[in-house]
Formats: C-alpha cells, structure tokens, sequence
C-alpha cells in the first residue's frame, strides 16, 4: 500500500472555532447579565434559545483540548451562568437578569 498524506489540523476552521465558540458564549452571557429584557418571548423561542445554549455548552466541553486553559474556563463559567440566571425573577422567560418595559 502506498503512504498517503497526513493532513494537520490547521486548516481554518478548526482554528477559528475553539476562539470564536468560548467568545461567543461569554458575550451572551455578559449581554444577558447587563442589558434588561423588554419583553416575553413565545414558549418556542424560550425553549429553543435553552437548547442552542445548551448546544454551546456541550460543544465547548467537546473542545476542550483545542481551547486555551483560561478561555475555557471563563466560558465554562459563562456558559452555566446563562442557565443560572433562568433561575432568576423573571429569567425563566426572558434569560436576562432584569426586566423592564420602555417608556412610551
């Protein structure tokens, strides 16, 4: 049999994704933790945002190897608080630590 290739992993999208994931999740988190909800989402979009985040979650622990040490810790963090403040006031719906209506 002939020696083929080896391809490496450098290619661009394994370098790209264990940065961007743990960036990603700790944005969100800051987001929901700073910025008030102005309103309830439907109960799809609830459940749906829960599953996508905990997606997130799950893929950060699949890349674990390929993530620096601190930025996967930071975002391990991130990534639990956005399900910790679901437990919050009004997070169950919203995700967001505060809620509050415009003015009009």
């Amino acid at each position: 049999m002939a020696n083929l290739p080896v391809q490496t992993s450098t290619a661009t999208g394994s370098v790209v994704l264990p940065i961007l994931l743990p960036c990603f999740l700790i944005g969100n988190f800051i987001w929901k933790l700073l910025s008030p909800a102005h309103g309830f989402p439907m109960r799809t979009e609830q459940v749906m945002t829960m599953v996508f985040d905990f997606g997130m979650l799950l893929s950060l622990c699949s890349l674990r190897r390929a993530i620096p040490a601190p930025l996967f810790w930071i975002a391990l963090v991130a990534g639990v608080g956005m399900f910790a403040l679901r437990l919050s006031h009004d997070g169950w719906w919203t995700g967001h630590l505060t809620y509050s209506l415009p003015p009009r």
